[in-house]
């Protein structure tokens, strides 16, 4: 009688694959972040050096 051996899950590709979609979503959010804050920064800084000044004390 042959023996039928069924297909066995390859637990080490799964995990890797999990391990890949979450570096993805990590650097993808990280991207975003610098996207969101260099868009901010321009408006930001030329608004900084307004607010220095009038916040010093006129002697």
């Amino acid at each position: 009688m042959e023996e039928i051996t069924l297909a066995r899950p390859n637990h080490q590709f799964e995990k890797r694959q999990r391990e890949l979609a979450k570096q993805k979503k990590k650097e993808e959010k990280r991207q975003r972040k610098l996207d969101r804050s260099a868009d901010a920064t321009p408006d930001e800084a030329s608004d900084a050096p307004e607010s220095a000044v009038s916040e010093e004390p006129a002697e």
